[in-house]
């Protein structure tokens, strides 16, 4: 890569956190190289580079925000390009910072709205980092609740006109003019979207209306960002916002833009801060727990139920507890630790049945029922290779599970036939998997058809056999 000329000092802030990291100049110019191409940045930096950089010389482009992510990695503190004695840049990692202030978290959400609702193919390609979960879920645990989030005319700058949504609505912030106070019926508009937004995600899969989604909260949820409220009716804002990015990651993650969907966590989580509930940040610890397992990362998603766990204690309603130890299980499942697993599902059956009817459970935790509970313990017996359970716990969650939940019914219908070819039940699991099949050719889910997918690689050692050959012939015939 082609340097600026030097006309600087050496740089000594980078030499004392290269010292204090542990680096060699080559090990450092080896961890850039590998970030860089985790955002399609084939870089080659070598440990003459840094040397150059010691030396005082300024890498070009994203490279100071690379080199600072490095750094914050290894030594598990936020560290920008200017504390290492570099220019400032555009972050590469822009949307994994867990921001100092409510201001600062609504200018980066409001980017990611922004980016992704346009024709910004490459932010839905970026990767998934096991790595950029610890600051923000560590931040998150530690942090202090923000002090106020009012906003008065003073801080509410004018905005430029915004172009129009693609959901219908009333008159727009933006089109009642900028700085307009927001109003209960404005943040009660957004919770009623969020609903419209996951009702369709459940039955139709996340790619069907992620766009709207997010176009929505660009020409919507900022604007009222952006207004002036006082410090409740800040709060709700904050939360049905909150809610809202969520969702945007949800559906991303559902269609495999993983990077983009840790993105949106990450800030529904400090909006969730903001907003001062706890229990809500730990609902999106848990949905970034269940990507981690998704993808693979076992060890990861524990530490993020835990995290969840920790950050609201014994005083989550048991509903939310259930929740969390449900997907704790969920991660010593991939892992294959049968009695980490064991114990982490029956804290969460103990925690249901603990459950009341006059209990005020959160309006996004009512989804977690008997059916759900089932669910789990299906995906987690399959894990563990215990068919038989794995078969029990399936078929009462689909017996038990609202037709409205069409992709996890999906889901579940998927580990049943893999438990059933566990068993060596060849027709009925073919059979199980061809329906699945049908339903995800329905659906916009990258999740679902992976979920067949994996299925068919455990057909493999069967393929010849007759069930195998009539199930690939009905698959063929949905192309």
């Amino acid at each position: 890569m082609t340097e600026r000329p030097a006309q600087r000092p050496p740089n000594r802030q980078l030499a004392a956190l290269i010292a204090e990291a542990g680096f060699s100049n080559a090990g450092l110019a080896r961890r850039v190289d590998q970030l860089g191409l985790e955002h399609g940045l084939d870089l080659r930096y070598d440990k003459t580079s840094v040397t150059r950089w010691l030396r005082g010389q300024q890498p070009r482009g994203t490279t100071p925000a690379l080199i600072a992510e490095v750094f914050t990695r290894r030594l598990g503190r936020r560290l920008t390009a200017q504390d290492l004695g570099l220019d400032a840049c555009a972050p590469v990692y822009a949307g994994l910072e867990f921001a100092a202030t409510p201001e600062e978290a609504v200018d980066i959400v409001s980017g990611l709205w922004r980016k992704d609702s346009g024709s910004h193919a490459e932010l839905r390609k970026i990767a998934f980092t096991a790595a950029g979960l610890v600051v923000p879920s560590r931040d998150w645990l530690i942090g202090r609740a923000d002090e106020s989030v009012a906003r008065s005319e003073a801080t509410a700058p004018r905005l430029p006109a915004q172009g129009r949504p693609l959901v219908p609505r009333q008159r727009s912030q933006s089109e009642r003019g900028p700085g307009q106070k927001v109003t209960g019926g404005d943040i009660a508009a957004l919770r009623s979207v969020a609903e419209l937004f996951r009702a369709l995600d459940h039955a139709y899969g996340g790619g069907h209306a992620r766009q709207a989604l997010v176009r929505y909260l660009e020409h919507e949820a900022e604007p009222m960002l952006r207004g002036t409220y006082g410090e409740q009716t800040g709060r709700r804002l904050f939360a049905a916002t909150a809610d809202l990015t969520r969702l945007a990651g949800w559906t991303s993650y559902d269609i495999a833009a993983h990077g983009l969907a840790q993105r949106y966590f990450v800030q529904a989580l400090r909006l969730a801060q903001a907003a001062g509930d706890r229990t809500y940040g730990a609902y999106v610890l848990v949905t970034m727990s269940r990507q981690a397992v998704y993808l693979g990362h076992g060890r990861e998603a524990v530490q993020l139920a835990r995290v969840a766990q920790q950050g609201t204690g014994t005083s989550a309603p048991p509903v939310v507890q259930a929740l969390q130890h449900a997907v704790e299980a969920r991660g010593h499942g991939v892992l294959g630790e049968v009695r980490s697993c064991t114990a982490s599902l029956v804290r969460a059956e103990r925690a249901l049945e603990s459950a009341r009817p006059g209990d005020d459970v959160p309006h996004w935790a009512k989804f977690f029922d008997e059916a759900q509970l089932a669910d789990e313990f299906a995906h987690c017996h399959r894990d563990l290779q215990q068919y038989r359970a794995a078969v029990q716990h399936a078929e009462r969650s689909l017996r038990l599970r609202a037709p409205g939940y069409a992709r996890s019914r999906l889901f579940c219908r998927v580990v049943l036939a893999s438990a059933r070819l566990g068993l060596g039940e060849l027709d009925q699991a073919c059979q199980l998997a061809a329906e699945a099949a049908g339903q995800a050719a329905e659906m916009r889910s990258v999740r679902a058809v992976e979920y067949v997918r994996d299925f068919e690689r455990r057909l493999e050692p069967y393929k010849d056999a007759a069930p195998v050959r009539g199930y690939r012939d009905r698959v063929a015939a949905l192309q």
